[in-house]
């Protein structure tokens, strides 16, 4: 049984009529793959509105562009064609470094996040890094736990590194080795 329903996913993530099975056959849709994809400048409007969903202070939708204009390493994850996930990481010098990473708050506690780092730092790797580093809020223990998880650990902090409702939040700063 599972076998079938394999090939039905497979066959579903390449079929032309995807909001037909949403709409009739919603299960089929819920349990397809997250497929990663290098991002276009054809996603920026899905993903400034996931931006925008996600956080109290979003990027700018120019900075994204500039991201993808400068060639850094920027990438969506799809289901079923539809942008939920993205994630942009520079690489140079044998460094990688996380700039953002982002899973639509709808498809939150799924592994998204996860799947999404996984795939940075492979492309990282691939690209010679020899180590990763990022910042996260310390306000937010989710994401801390899950690079805690990837092996990442706090290297430092960044005073003031981000916007809050009153004033400015540290950045915990955290790297790895690849």
């Amino acid at each position: 049984m599972s076998g079938l329903i394999d090939s039905l996913r497979r066959w579903i993530v390449y079929d032309a009529d995807r909001e037909f099975y949403a709409k009739f056959n919603p299960s089929l849709v819920e349990t397809a793959e997250l497929e990663f994809r290098p991002m276009r400048k054809s996603d920026l409007k899905a993903i400034v509105s996931i931006e925008d969903s996600a956080y109290e202070f979003p990027w700018e939708p120019s900075a994204f562009k500039d991201c993808l204009n400068v060639g850094y390493c920027c990438w969506v994850g799809e289901k079923l064609g539809k942008v939920v996930a993205y994630g942009i990481v520079t690489v140079g010098a044998g460094e990688s470094h996380i700039l953002n990473v982002c899973i639509s708050p709808a498809m939150h506690g799924r592994g998204y996040g996860r799947r999404m780092m996984l795939k940075l730092m492979e492309v990282a790797k691939s690209h010679r890094a020899e180590m990763m580093i990022l910042e996260v809020r310390p306000s937010n223990p989710i994401a801390i736990k899950l690079y805690q998880d990837l092996g990442f650990n706090e290297i430092g902090t960044r005073k003031a590194y981000y916007p809050a409702q009153k004033g400015r939040e540290d950045a915990i700063v955290m790297a790895t080795n690849l």
